[in-house]
């Protein structure tokens, strides 16, 4: 049976919500697979020296071609440079901006990924990656060239499950290059960067399948929903992809690897791996927030000032919007008018299925944003224009 599962760094002792980010790796577990790996490149290895010695002998021995009997022969092929927009091709360009992030803390220790966004050391991550180091953790970042730094965070955001850390005393470093996912398609070829199950510097790709999907990924301690409009893609995203970039075939980050569905457990009790169902965060909703997490501040994001649960099936029909619950005295919903029983059908041209949709498509924008509000009252299909106020002072959406 699939279940959708957010996978936070340690999910034996944390509750489950409706989705699971791409957890950090287990370290030790990596470094198993890693081991075998190793292994298994050494025997080839020493099976290609021995089989390449047979085969010569075979040669001497077979003497040349016969007009009834042919042999095999070695091609000599050339590295040909990487074709333009080819996976090869953005491979090449993107691995020096990727890193693996691994951090310890009290609640145990995994590794995930990160974006280079800055020569002198400042990466784009997810929050649970890092939140782990929160009390008392430590951070280590790994860079494409094999060398290594210590790190800490500069900001974080739950609401987005995003934060930027800093790596110390570094320079050089190459910086990726930030692209609009408002720009991608459904169809459109990506390709996801990271370290699954700590395999650090691992390429996969696949299309976009869906966009504005909303993910829940649980909720802040205050209770205020971490919800986003995800890029939907079936490039094999697996745990310890969290914090990676998935990018256009030219090279730019359009979203960050965040969240899988999985098909349940395996046998061992872990969670299974990719099933073609992985969700990454528009790089176009966080970007306005990485200044304020570089800065130590505190990011704000757009709100209504509602709150709101998913509208009722009637008649066996599946009602689609989000019905409006309460409504914050003096916020930016009263003062449009809008009321409580109102059902929210479509925020400018999003369509809204839900209380989920609702509250992505809402932090999408930024605060001060005008929007067009669909709703229905009674029965009667009605409009509103609301201008978005911050969440400073927090409310459900």
């Amino acid at each position: 049976m699939s279940e959708t599962r957010i996978l936070p760094p340690f999910p034996e002792h944390q509750p489950e919500p409706e989705h699971r980010p791409a957890e950090p790796g287990r370290p030790r577990r990596g470094g198993l697979v890693a081991l075998v790996l190793a292994g298994s490149l050494v025997v080839g290895g020493a099976a290609g020296v021995g089989g390449a010695a047979a085969w010569d002998a075979w040669q001497d021995e077979a003497g040349a071609p016969t007009p009834d009997r042919q042999v095999a022969r070695v091609a000599d092929t050339d590295d040909t440079p990487a074709p333009e927009g080819s996976v090869e091709q953005v491979a090449a360009q993107v691995l020096p901006s990727v890193v693996k992030i691994d951090v310890t803390g009290p609640g145990g220790s995994g590794s995930g990924s990160g974006i280079i966004l800055t020569s002198d050391g400042q990466i784009l991550t997810n929050h649970h990656v890092v939140e782990v180091a929160a009390q008392g953790g430590s951070l280590s970042v790994s860079f494409d060239d094999g060398t290594h730094a210590r790190a800490r965070v500069l900001g974080t955001d739950p609401l987005t499950d995003t934060a930027v850390i800093q790596a110390e005393d570094v320079s050089g470093l190459t910086p990726a290059t930030i692209g609009e996912s408002a720009n991608v398609d459904v169809g459109q070829q990506v390709v996801a960067i990271g370290s699954p199950f700590g395999l650090d510097a691992t390429v996969t790709s696949g299309i976009v399948s869906a966009l504005a999907r909303p993910v829940n990924v649980g909720s802040d301690a205050e209770g205020n929903a971490t919800v986003y409009p995800a890029i939907q893609t079936d490039a094999a995203i697996n745990p310890g992809n969290s914090g990676g970039p998935l990018v256009d075939l030219d090279g730019n980050v359009v979203g960050i690897n965040s969240s899988i569905r999985t098909a349940g457990s395996s046998m061992s009790g872990s969670p299974s791996g990719s099933i073609g169902l992985g969700f990454a965060i528009p790089i176009d909703e966080v970007m306005p927030l990485v200044e304020d997490m570089a800065a130590g501040e505190t990011p704000v994001h757009a709100r209504m000032g509602v709150g709101v649960g998913t509208a009722a099936t009637t008649d066996d029909l599946t009602a689609d919007g989000a019905v409006i619950r309460e409504i914050t005295p003096g916020s930016a919903a009263e003062e449009a008018g809008l009321e409580v029983g109102d059902v929210v059908t479509a925020v400018d041209d999003t369509l809204i299925t839900d209380s989920d949709s609702l509250i992505a498509t809402v932090r999408s924008y930024r605060p001060g944003d005008t929007v067009t509000v669909t709703f229905t009252r009674d029965g009667d299909e009605q409009t509103a224009e609301v201008t978005l106020e911050s969440d400073a002072e927090l409310s459900n959406s």
